[in-house]
């Protein structure tokens, strides 16, 4: 009995993958149609754990004698899914309109790396059209729209290099990208994140991190812990942003790069706004006009009903047409 038990246990298990197949792609993707679904293949599993990711799965879809394959990534949420987007984008790519980040990918820009959401999209082999990028956004489930970050906004754009970002949410993608500063440096734990990016110069290229955190006294107080990590680093705070230019070999390009780094604060009110529903004089305008509705409705039945007594008069007039039954009861 309990051997049964194992093997079902064993043999769910073994299923569980297969069964989940299917659940990021439609059937149709405007005129291709879904011919096989995979397991998408994950590097780098920490990093992809860091950014919260949720599913993944890839899919062939065929039209006559072509395919092409795509792979999507559901992910926590839009921040995550930003950080991947930058992480997974090629250095060659280019910008694409097809969505606020998109980048259109391979030799030949055949394919499209897109972001919807919490959904990271990779096409290869096929470039989608507006109208089939469409559709397949409506069909996509549990799709976050939370507000992305400002810290990308504080990154400067002169001299970055392209498709040089990229975002630091915890110690794996730190390991990854930036392995000169410790993660006890960094202090996640007080809901740090970064925003990295690589500057040309003619010395050589500058790499740069900003870090944000919840407070300008704990940016004051890891702006010391910044300036202890050995190699020269340029270290730089503003409000609760603290700028760190690591290891460079131009000191003028460094602090150029270093000075652009300003922090704004913006302040959001949260106002009510009145609309139309919410002003009283409507409010008495449309009391009055259903008023007269209810009034021009029972004149229209008055008139119509008085003009069907008339008429059943005149087609009755040798008897009244209302006349009365009435039964003489004795006492």
């Amino acid at each position: 009995m309990a051997s049964n038990r194992g093997m079902k246990f064993l043999l769910a298990a073994l299923l569980a993958p297969v069964l989940c197949l299917g659940a990021i792609w439609p059937e149709n993707i405007g005129a291709w149609k879904r011919a096989a679904t995979m397991q998408a293949t994950l590097f780098d599993r920490p990093i992809w754990d860091e950014y919260g990711l949720k599913e993944s799965e890839a899919a062939r879809y065929e039209n006559g004698d072509q395919n092409f394959t795509v792979t999507g990534y559901r992910l926590q949420d839009t921040t995550g899914c930003m950080a991947a987007f930058d992480w997974q984008r090629p250095a060659k790519s280019t910008a694409s309109k097809l969505a606020p980040l998109a980048a259109e990918t391979g030799d030949g820009g055949e394919g499209l790396l897109v972001v919807h959401g919490n959904y990271l999209l990779s096409f290869s082999g096929h470039k989608p059209e507006a109208a089939e990028l469409s559709a397949l956004f409506d069909s996509l489930r549990n799709v976050d729209t939370t507000v992305l970050p400002s810290l990308p906004g504080n990154l400067p754009t002169q001299d970055r290099v392209a498709n040089s970002e990229r975002y630091i949410t915890g110690p794996a993608s730190l390991a990854k990208f930036i392995p000169e500063i410790p993660p006890s440096v960094a202090a996640f734990h007080y809901g740090a994140e970064g925003q990295m990016g690589v500057f040309h110069s003619p010395k050589g290229d500058v790499g740069l991190v900003i870090f944000s955190y919840p407070t300008p006294q704990i940016a004051m107080q890891k702006e010391i812990d910044f300036r202890g990590i050995p190699g020269g680093n340029l270290v730089k705070r503003s409000g609760p942003l603290v700028a760190v230019v690591l290891a460079f070999t131009d000191p003028d390009a460094a602090e150029r790069v270093l000075s652009q780094v300003k922090y704004q604060a913006s302040v959001t009110l949260d106002q009510w706004v009145p609309s139309h529903k919410d002003n009283i004089g409507n409010l008495v305008i449309n009391a009055f006009v259903l008023i007269g509705i209810l009034l021009g409705f029972m004149i229209v039945s008055g008139l119509a009903y008085g003009g069907w007594r008339a008429f059943l008069r005149r087609g009755n007039r040798g008897e009244e047409a209302d006349a009365l039954t009435t039964l003489h009861l004795g006492r």
